[in-house]
């Protein structure tokens, strides 16, 4: 089949080419992005204030797609707030406290409650629950900070976001670019995710314990104090037997979402309704019982904080995916009917022309899936960069002629455990913070295991496609 390329193809593919230059030199694309939604807009209608209008149009298309992703981060974060502040994170988390004793329990304890709660938190507001409260613990039963750090960044910001299959916030992204359904992509991560995580977790385990016994690694005699994100006034707030209610009530609404997901077959937009939902649900109750008369107040300024932190998460991702948006059906959406009759956009167009230039075999697309995921990854969001990701592997599957969501989920999966806290500082420093060691170390630490799984994943992935 003979594909027509035109200017606005090589002009999407240029700029491509600069993102991915951009984020190797660590300097941010927003302007990139922008820049090349004006370049392929005027191209395409010869009009300098439709131009301009399409750059706008295109943000706003960005944002309408990721509304509810951005959404539900946004409350599930002010939610996160509520339980900390009242103390009921330190109720729901003391029963672990028992299961600590020796450092391959505190590794292991600490980095699988970590994957369990950044499934429904995220990463981010998990490392406040978990940090204050169990790395006193873990210190005394020898594991170094350091291994605590390294247990809560490899199985929440690895793990648990490079599969986000509970808020579905990354197969969201890389579902969009490459214009397949999400639930193919939560599918076909599955078993890479897992492969990954056991591969990477047992290496750093491996290396942990190789270094303490050589006495290259030593924990710590003293606990650090980790000041507390409560005020005297909020610590007060619940009784005993209220923070063991809601311990017990909170975890209790969150499986029952699982199980309603799984009965109800809910995915995708419907299961990331059902948990912000929930966590208003959470999030009120809490805040009216513990503030009481001021409780309307404080829900307010709850949410608030949620929605802060879920735009500055999400600031830099609109640019990009708005510019990634026009490779798919969002072109004709944000400017127009002004791609060739026979067009499929612009994307799928370069899959064929490629294609009938280029045979690539499902290794090279392998292997080059995780290198566009790891590079995105390299300007430390994990998020921004995921689109385009999702946009290569649209295009390489439609080139080898299978493997769209194998190859979309493997470069997802490259993307967020390189940039989303393993070894680029997104949420690593609050990790490091929180464990009171060094940002730098913490990244060294992380990079033989996260580089070994990477290459295993990539392998497995090549037998999936």
């Amino acid at each position: 089949m003979v594909v027509e390329l035109t200017a606005l193809h090589w002009i999407y593919v240029v700029f491509i080419a600069l993102i991915i230059g951009f984020m190797v030199m660590r300097r941010d694309t927003t302007i990139v992005c922008i820049v090349g939604i004006f370049l392929i807009a005027i191209t395409a209608t010869g009009g300098l204030s439709d131009s301009i209008s399409s750059i706008f149009n295109s943000f706003s298309y960005a944002i309408t797609e990721l509304l509810s992703t951005i959404l539900v981060i946004s409350i599930i974060v002010a939610m996160s707030h509520t339980l900390t502040k009242t103390g009921i994170n330190d109720v729901m988390i003391s029963p672990f406290r028992k299961l600590i004793r020796t450092p391959a329990l505190a590794y292991w304890t600490i980095g699988i409650l970590m994957m369990m709660i950044s499934w429904f938190f995220w990463p981010s507001p998990a490392v406040a629950l978990l940090g204050a409260v169990l790395l006193p613990v873990a210190i005394r039963a020898g594991l170094p900070a350091l291994g605590v750090a390294m247990a809560m960044n490899l199985f929440g910001h690895g793990i648990a976001l490079s599969g986000d299959f509970v808020i579905q916030a990354a197969p969201k992204l890389t579902s969009d670019a490459a214009g397949i359904p999400i639930s193919d992509v939560i599918e076909a991560s599955v078993p890479l995710v897992f492969i990954m995580g056991i591969v990477t977790t047992i290496t750093a385990f491996y290396l942990l314990q190789r270094d303490m016994k050589q006495g290259k690694l030593k924990a710590s005699t003293e606990v650090m104090p980790v000041p507390s994100v409560e005020t005297p006034s909020e610590q007060a707030l619940l009784s005993i037997s209220q923070k063991r209610f809601f311990a017990v009530l909170v975890p209790l609404f969150f499986a029952a979402d699982v199980a309603a997901m799984s009965i109800l077959d809910l995915t995708g937009g419907d299961a990331t309704a059902l948990i912000g939902g929930t966590s208003i649900i959470i999030l009120l109750l809490i805040s009216l019982t513990g503030y009481k008369s001021k409780g309307l107040e404080k829900t307010t300024q709850f949410l608030i904080e949620g929605f802060q932190f879920g735009f500055k998460v999400f600031g830099p991702v609109i640019p990009i995916a708005a510019f990634f948006y026009l490779g798919d059906e969002g072109f004709t959406k944000i400017i127009g009917e002004y791609l060739p009759k026979a067009s499929h956009g612009i994307v799928n167009d370069l899959g064929l022309a490629l294609a009938n230039i280029v045979p690539l075999s499902k290794a090279v697309g392998a292997v080059t899936l995780t290198i566009v995921g790891a590079i995105t990854g390299l300007d430390g969001s994990g998020f921004s960069g995921i689109s385009l990701a999702g946009s290569v592997a649209g295009l390489f599957a439609v080139a080898i002629g299978k493997g769209a969501a194998t190859l979309t989920a493997l470069g997802q999966i490259a993307a967020i455990w390189v940039g989303g806290g393993t070894l680029i500082p997104w949420a690593l420093i609050p990790a490091a913070a929180i464990c009171n060691v060094d940002p730098f170390e913490l990244a060294r630490r992380n990079l033989v295991p996260v580089v070994i799984g990477l290459i295993i994943t990539t392998i497995a992935a090549m037998f999936l496609i």
